[in-house]
């Protein structure tokens, strides 16, 4: 997400508005968008606050009460691919994409990876010290 525009330009854009320009003219004057204007004069109005709003979703998503349920289902069973938890998952009342899923596994700190690091195949002209 883009970083959110200096409070000092969000005053003198709230400033210039409450002297009686319109908001395309501030849009205009500060080489912004006028959504950024009506936006801003909404803000000001609402929470009497110029600060930016947080940015992003609250709560932490579906499978934020499943982490436990993951975790052990793949301590019971580590060869589960993410189709097929997407559809145990389903069948527990959360329908969920597979990108989902992976991201929640990456959180829980569980790869992918069939192989650790330094067991990983080597291909056969590559073998050190031939």
């Amino acid at each position: 997400m883009g970083k959110s525009h200096p409070i000092a330009l969000r005053e003198r854009v709230v400033a210039f508005v409450e002297e009686g320009h319109g908001h395309r003219e501030a849009a205009r004057h500060f080489r912004v968008s006028p959504r950024f204007v009506n936006d801003l004069v909404i803000l000001k109005r609402e929470t009497a606050s110029l600060s930016p709003r947080r940015q992003g979703h609250l709560g932490g998503g579906k499978l934020s009460a499943q982490h436990a349920w993951v975790g052990e289902r793949l301590a019971q069973n580590g060869e589960l691919t993410l189709d097929e938890l997407c559809v145990e998952l389903c069948g527990r009342g959360v329908i969920v994409h597979r990108s989902s899923v992976g991201r929640l596994l990456h959180r829980l700190g569980l790869s992918h990876k069939k192989k650790p690091a330094g067991r990983r195949a080597v291909a056969p002209g590559d073998r050190a010290g031939a």
